[in-house]
């Protein structure tokens, strides 16, 4: 699990309480608006006499986690009335830059026969108990979300969740203890016993598996490890006595020998959900390949094609945490949602999946001139039909194929609402964004710093030393860069016709372009464009 994926849906109390009394005197709910940290101004799209509640994303400075959060009236921000717009304030707490905010407000021809929604009137009344009751389904639906996963669910449900491993909560008729891990002399270095490790007596009437992750340190000589009796030796054929579990199952390098110098004894309590929790991890690492061989088929049969895998039975470099496998596929963008399904579909139940491909988000920011006389329902279907128009232009784009901004201009001028000028439709680019989605490429910022560090501590005059540290540096196994398909901002996508970086001159007047190329490699240009992204301006305004 990770924060965005933590809650299905997450809506709290309050919101739905203020959108509920919102309706009811006929005012407009959760209008969404884009924010821009480079604007404090921004109008509403219906005549308001009055804002009710302004929500959106936030990140505390304490915690640099983004978060729900209800913005204060005459603290974050205030409404005037003259310009029918939110007006953000210095000092206060903003929506995160390029996110939309959600804004509740009363409309000023509103033909609602209620019009009391004040502190213990009727209407209000009922719309908390209403609200209330709504909330309780809300967390009820992200409760049953999360006991899906093996990270999140709890009690009755994780032990469904691991029933399809065949494993099942240790009760106290379990028997527990602890064994003695020691080195062997020879070997150097850091030793790790994972969870899971299978050890046996002497004559092995018993066996045991150990419980917790434990490292044996460099320098360390032996390290003390808790086990708990298998299913085999479930009751009293768990309890042993001292200097009798001294055999491991399958070898770990670097342990010498093993030794409990203390009777097992019954456990005193089940076992908790941590503990099953990781024993399932454990379980999972030896299912990954089985699993693997499923997700790999599904993709073939979408006709996607895989490049590249992360997954607990990987080298270092490729490796990630048990349950987890994160797969890099080649896709057309438009199959990427339909392929993703199948894969969710087909993972088994507990293991956590990620599909990443290679593909550049672009946004862009248009101001467009429209004719007069349209109704606000006709601007809204003019949008729709600049998004599609854009739309089709970028889905008939192929990998590592640019997207100059004529083309988008060419799109734009099929919308016959828009005003068309001399050398095209009358519209201009307010502002361009692009990201890259995260593959876990190798992060070439740590790998300066890391050099920088180790030169810092070598002699400046020994260049035999600083080539050996450099050479060290360059040859450490790297780490695993597991890929998370999060997007992270790219603006070098952004480049003139003749291939320089774009300045913002260059985008305002169209003459810049968005390429496919990273590192050699080609990409797909995924547009992400929203009704909130385009600003329509009345033909009298002549755009500008």
């Amino acid at each position: 699990m990770t924060p965005e994926t933590v809650y299905l849906i997450e809506r709290l109390y309050p919101e739905i309480r203020d959108d509920l009394l919102v309706a009811l005197v006929g005012g407009v709910v959760n209008e969404p608006i884009r924010f821009d940290d480079k604007i404090d101004f921004y109008q509403l799209s219906q005549p308001a006499q009055g804002v009710r509640s302004i929500t959106g994303t936030f990140t505390p400075e304490e915690t640099r986690q983004p978060q729900r959060y209800a913005f204060q009236r005459e603290i974050d921000f205030e409404f005037s009335d003259g310009d029918n717009a939110i007006i953000w304030r210095e000092g206060g707490n903003w929506p995160d830059d390029d996110t939309l905010f959600y804004v509740d407000y009363f409309g000023q021809d509103s033909s609602s026969p209620i019009t009391d929604i004040n502190v213990g009137s009727v209407s209000r009344t009922i719309s908390e108990a209403i609200g209330r009751e709504i909330a309780v389904v809300y967390q009820q639906i992200n409760e049953t979300y999360r006991s899906a996963f093996v990270d999140t669910a709890q009690g009755r449900s994780l032990e469904l969740v691991v029933s399809i491993l065949g494993l099942t909560r240790k009760t106290k008729d379990f028997a527990v203890g602890q064994v003695t891990f020691f080195r062997d002399p020879a070997v150097n270095g850091n030793i790790s016993i994972p969870i899971g490790t299978l050890l046996t007596t002497l004559k092995g009437e018993a066996t045991f598996i150990t419980t917790q992750l434990r490292t044996l340190q460099r320098g360390q000589v032996r390290i003390d490890v808790p086990v708990r009796a298998s299913d085999a030796a479930r009751g009293e054929a768990g309890i042993v006595g001292v200097d009798t579990i001294k055999t491991l199952v399958q070898p770990i390098a670097g342990i010498d020998r093993v030794n409990n110098f203390e009777p097992t004894a019954l456990a005193a309590e089940d076992e908790t959900d941590e503990q099953l929790r990781l024993r399932a991890k454990a379980a999972l690492r030896s299912l990954g390949k089985g699993t693997l061989a499923a997700l790999i088929r599904v993709i073939a049969e979408e006709r996607a094609q895989l490049t590249e895998i992360w997954e607990p039975n990987a080298p270092p470099a490729r490796q990630t945490s048990p349950g987890k496998v994160s797969l890099l596929i080649e896709s057309e963008p438009e199959r990427f949602p339909s392929l993703n399904a199948a894969v969710a579909q087909t993972r088994a139940a507990g293991v956590q999946t990620t599909l990443v491909a290679r593909y550049i988000y672009f946004k862009p920011r248009l101001k467009v001139a429209v004719i007069n006389g349209l109704a606000n329902s006709g601007l809204v279907k003019v949008k729709d039909d600049i998004i599609t128009a854009i739309r089709t232009v970028v889905e008939a784009l192929s990998s590592g194929d640019a997207l100059p901004a004529s083309a988008i201009m060419d799109a734009i001028a099929t919308v016959k609402e828009v005003v068309q000028g001399d050398s095209g439709p009358q519209a201009k680019f307010i502002d361009v964004v692009t990201w890259q989605a995260d593959i876990g490429q190798p992060d070439t910022a740590n790998l300066a710093e890391a050099l920088v560090t180790v030169i810092q501590g070598v002699d400046p005059t020994d260049l035999a030393l600083q080539k050996d540290a450099i050479n060290q540096v360059l040859s450490a196994e790297a780490p695993s860069l597991v890929p998370s398909g999060t997007r992270i901002p790219n603006r070098s996508l952004i480049q003139t016709l003749e291939g320089n970086p774009a300045q913002d001159g260059d985008i305002e007047s169209g003459e810049f372009q968005v390429v496919a190329t990273i590192n050699g490699e080609d990409w797909w240009i995924v547009l992400d464009l929203e009704p909130a992204d385009i600003l329509l301006v009345r033909e009298e305004t002549n755009g500008n």
